[in-house]
């Protein structure tokens, strides 16, 4: 079998990779670099050849929510991301293609159906994606992850998988953490793949406030447009030497150990994306989470609000932060943390590799029946 994985989530496709057989092909078509018009690499990029899966680099078009000067170039690029897709599918030749949401997953899916290969698509959130509405009428089989998706698409299709986990595939080295040994409480702060440039600011702001009572690990991200993992290096250096040792930063977190860098943790600090959300809830872990304060729907206050509902997590919005809330929710959960706890009536996450592989392997098989009847029926 050999399959082509494509979209925005790249964690769940690296957990589907994570449970595939040696004898199955795979290929993935993605970004290479993080934002339009920015030279820095992506996350999926560097993760997926690192690990020694080709990687196709795809450049498609998007309707963005918000006009800037990307947005013209962008709609261009629609038309010229079905033709790339095209040739990718026919250069390949997969036997499946299999979406996880996002922008670059709608010529490749709409690519697949022209060609007559099986297109399943899976949908992380607790509603629908833009991208998965789109493709809904192409594809043979949508997969989610939460009851509450199955009333955004056709129901004869959709099937509920599970949202696919990537957890501990590997440890975290040692030193990728704070150098200092002292028993102080850690925390993880992170922006998501591509980092975030709103909490990247509040951490800097509030460094040496933070510092000075915890241990922090930092992920930037690569946004070249900001600069904030070389602004966060130096603003460290300054400070005193006891203080530096209490602080690590990266621009990315290997996929591979994000499970094991989160159970370090005391709190984890980050964005609300439901992959986030998916594996905070596996692991039990209490978290402060700041959501996006735009996107379709306002899924990441939806995501942030389920999560807080399960009672391990705490909500400030993006809109309010400030350096010193920032410093004081951080503080009022750490003196709280023993309250923060997965309530019991809340329900656990479904881990769902084998039931998409499941899903993908009838897609194949159905296809490949229908070609034999259609074969024997001209013969006769």
């Amino acid at each position: 079998m050999k399959l082509l994985l494509t979209g925005g989530h790249m964690a769940p496709a690296l957990a589907i990779i994570q449970h595939l057989s040696k004898e199955t092909e795979v290929v993935y078509a993605g970004r290479k670099h993080a934002f339009e018009a920015d030279s820095g690499v992506s996350l999926e990029y560097k993760t997926i050849t690192e690990i020694g899966i080709p990687f196709i680099p795809l450049r498609a078009g998007r309707l963005q929510r918000k006009l800037s000067f990307q947005t013209i170039p962008s709609l261009l690029k629609i038309p010229m991301g079905l033709i790339q897709a095209m040739g990718i599918l026919k250069k390949e030749k997969p036997d499946a293609v299999l979406g996880f949401g996002g922008y670059l997953s709608v010529p490749v899916g709409i690519a697949a159906f022209l060609l007559g290969i099986p297109l399943i698509i899976h949908e992380q959130t607790t509603r629908a994606g833009l991208a998965n509405k789109v493709l809904a009428p192409f594809a043979q089989k949508i997969c989610i992850s939460w009851e509450s998706s199955r009333s955004f698409f056709p129901k004869n299709k959709t099937v509920l998988t599970g949202n696919p986990i990537l957890t501990f595939l590997k440890k975290a080295p040692k030193n990728l953490f704070p150098v200092s040994e002292e028993k102080l409480p850690l925390l993880v702060i992170v922006g998501g793949s591509a980092g975030s440039h709103a909490i990247n600011q509040l951490v800097e702001e509030s460094l040496e406030s933070l510092l000075t009572k915890y241990k922090v690990f930092h992920q930037t991200g690569n946004a070249e447009e900001f600069g904030d993992f070389d602004e966060l290096q130096a603003k460290v250096k300054i400070l005193p030497e006891k203080l530096q040792e209490r602080y690590s930063v990266t621009k990315f977190i290997d996929p591979g150990i994000v499970g094991d860098v989160y159970a370090k943790a005391d709190i984890v600090i980050s964005r609300s994306g439901i992959n986030t959300i998916s594996m905070l809830l596996t692991l039990q872990k209490p978290a402060l989470l700041i959501p996006l304060p735009y996107g379709q729907h306002n899924e990441q206050q939806t995501n942030a609000e389920l999560f807080e509902a399960s009672g391990l997590g705490y909500i400030l919005p993006q809109q309010t932060a400030t350096p010193s809330l920032f410093a004081e929710a951080t503080t009022a959960m750490i003196e709280k943390l023993s309250e923060y706890t997965l309530k019991k009536e809340f329900p656990q996450v479904v881990d769902a590799p084998e039931h998409i592989l499941e899903v993908v392997s009838l897609c194949i098989k159905t296809k490949q029946f229908k070609n034999e009847k259609s074969a024997n029926m001209f013969h006769k």
